[in-house]
């Protein structure tokens, strides 16, 4: 069904107002927003009209109308405007501009950024780099007790983890270690990696004095790197919306935050309805509650995703334009144009 200009202003007022006010939305109440005269009982005419079209829905407590599950996929897909405030933006750039981010922190950083701006749950999931390629290890040592690790794949991602070690550790046995790891570790999966080590731990106590120090800071760092990099933050804002007022729905929706696993399956149910926004984001609708998702790049080939877990009341416009530009933003630390393409002054730096 097409919709009038009249239908489609009044619709998305409804589902602008009941974003704010949990509350349906009822004539007199438009009228008072609408920026044209119009009489409550043509309005009454036209949200019936909404609602024979499956846009609307009448609730059993109140004569005012909600959004349906389709209602706000047509406000997602016909009516929404994005657009994210000045101030805002120059806060997200200032934030992460600081100082250079690992990945990690960048992961953690962004899932509470997002939390907070939106009150609602985020989930932020880093690059997947378990069925990466081992290429090279660096030692770099900073004095005699601690030295830099560089880690890089065969995608080209590079793990940086600074280790410092109880006891003095010789230049000797850097190099040592260095070569050791090299030769016998290039070329095997991430997440075979572990295994590996535990295999030439007598190798490394034949060639180096300190290899019990070394050995558990490269175990630790390769078990880190092989786990997948998942951030919460706001688990809490859920207590907060009244569509989860029923506790057993709550604890459910706890536990499958709680668990990669079960999150998974949850977004990946046969029923759910994803829907395309732009080309960065995604709106997944799950029964009464909505996911949305938006994808940066970390380097040419890796990718991770910001996600936003709330109820389908959810201020749709300002929470998908908040994580688009955050998108750009994380991008942005890591030398990245919008698409995941290096720029110049990255690659120049890296050759």
């Amino acid at each position: 069904m097409e919709l009038t200009q009249r239908q489609r202003i009044i619709f998305k007022k409804v589902v602008e107002q009941f974003t704010y006010c949990a509350e349906p939305v009822g004539s007199k109440a438009l009228m008072q927003l609408l920026d044209f005269p119009i009489s409550s009982a043509t309005i009454r005419n036209e949200m019936a009209v909404l609602e024979k079209a499956g846009l609307l829905e009448k609730t059993h407590t109140s004569s005012g109308r909600v959004p349906s599950r389709f209602g706000y996929r047509y406000y997602v897909e016909n009516l929404m405007e994005t657009s994210l405030e000045d101030p805002i933006k120059h806060s997200l750039q200032a934030l992460f501009s600081q100082r250079h981010y690992s990945l990690d922190e960048v992961v953690e950083k962004s899932c509470s950024i997002l939390s907070e701006m939106t009150n609602l749950t985020s989930i932020v999931l880093g690059p997947d780099s378990r069925h990466q390629v081992l290429v090279h290890v660096q030692l770099v040592p900073i004095d005699a007790k601690s030295a830099v690790a560089l880690i890089i794949t065969d995608t080209g991602h590079t793990e940086t983890k600074v280790f410092h070690f109880d006891e003095d550790v010789s230049m000797e046995d850097l190099r040592s270690c260095t070569e050791l790891m090299n030769d016998q570790l290039t070329g095997t999966p991430i997440d075979h990696v572990i295994d590996r080590l535990k295999e030439i731990e007598p190798l490394m106590a034949a060639k180096l004095v300190r290899h019990e120090v070394l050995f558990e800071a490269f175990a630790q760092t390769f078990m880190r790197f092989a786990s997948e990099k998942v951030a919460v933050a706001g688990r809490c804002h859920m207590l907060y919306q009244p569509e989860f007022s029923d506790v057993n729905k709550l604890q459910r929706l706890m536990k499958i935050l709680e668990d990669s696993d079960l999150f998974k399956q949850w977004t990946e149910q046969e029923n759910n309805i994803a829907i395309p926004v732009g080309e960065r984001n995604e709106l997944i609708q799950i029964g009464d509650c909505s996911v949305i998702s938006a994808k940066f790049h970390y380097s040419d080939s890796e990718e991770g995703q910001l996600m936003v877990i709330g109820p389908n009341r959810m201020q749709y416009s300002k929470v998908i334009a908040l994580m688009d530009y955050m998108s750009s933003v994380i991008e942005g630390v890591f030398g990245l144009h919008e698409g995941g393409e290096k720029s110049d002054e990255q690659t120049e730096k890296e050759s």
